[in-house]
């Protein structure tokens, strides 16, 4: 389906976010948004103390590829304007991770009850929109027709550091035929927003990856016959930095359990297909 498609149903696509949106508020739905809301861009979420927010807002700035910023909110205000006009960053993920001194101690299903008045919130492109400029393309997802979310691993890629922030990058691997791959790589240099182009395919172990078959965060997928591993920088990066920051307190999703926004995922092409 093109993506126009999604802005000429706009109505009826929205009818369907709003319901999501409502049932992810109260609860009804816990699980991954990959193939949620299609049409609708996906963030990761970082919630943490004003006073680490510009040191984290440069980690940002100076590792684009797994930590692409798109949105970041005034200290103590919940909401992203310009993501959507009624989104709530306390309440509209699946599942939130809290984290004390770089631990993650525990998850829940929102953070009102904890949210304070110093708060920020930095909102990062996340590979669930690209997902769906490659599905439109005819090529397909594992993780999504099986259900299951998309495999995620630590490499030994190392980020670039600011203040306390610090750690080496997470890929997230979708495995697809070397015709696919070539052309997911065409596709996705148009999205630099939402992780952009593969950083690598091929070997795992040149990422400093010992097994597919033991992700770090997600699920295991198969890599079939003929079929090549493609890594693609994740947004799970920040919380590896959060492990080295040791920040007294910190707030991110859970792995796959993404912010959906207004946005449109045709919004954030930089070029023409």
């Amino acid at each position: 389906m093109p993506e126009d498609s999604h802005q000429m149903n706009r109505p009826n696509v929205a009818c369907q976010l709003d319901d999501l949106r409502r049932r992810i508020r109260s609860n009804e739905f816990c699980g991954p948004t990959s193939g949620l809301a299609p049409g609708f861009v996906q963030c990761n979420l970082v919630v943490i103390p004003e006073i680490y927010a510009s040191d984290f807002q440069r980690f940002c700035e100076l590792n684009p590829r797994p930590c692409p910023l798109l949105a970041q909110s005034v200290p103590g205000d919940p909401t992203l304007p310009s993501l959507g006009a009624t989104l709530d960053v306390r309440t509209d993920l699946p599942r939130y991770r809290h984290w004390h001194h770089g631990v993650v101690t525990h998850e829940s299903r929102d953070i009102r009850d904890v949210w304070r008045s110093d708060l920020a919130a930095f909102a990062l492109g996340c590979s669930f929109s690209f997902e769906e400029a490659l599905i439109n393309e005819g090529i397909p997802m594992r993780h999504i027709d099986l259900g299951v979310n998309v495999p995620m691993y630590r490499t030994t890629l190392p980020c670039r550091a600011s203040g306390p922030f610090e750690g080496n990058m997470v890929v997230s691997m979708r495995p697809m035929t070397p015709a696919n791959a070539i052309k997911a790589i065409q596709i996705c240099s148009r999205y630099p927003s939402v992780h952009g182009a593969p950083i690598h395919f091929g070997n795992a172990a040149q990422l400093g990856i010992p097994n597919l078959d033991t992700p770090d965060f997600g699920d295991r997928v198969d890599v079939a016959p003929g079929e090549t591993p493609v890594f693609w920088a994740c947004g799970v990066t920040p919380q590896l930095a959060l492990e080295s920051a040791k920040l007294p307190l910190a707030f991110t999703h859970s792995p796959g359990c993404m912010l959906i926004t207004d946005k449109l995922n045709s919004e954030l092409a930089v070029t023409s297909p």
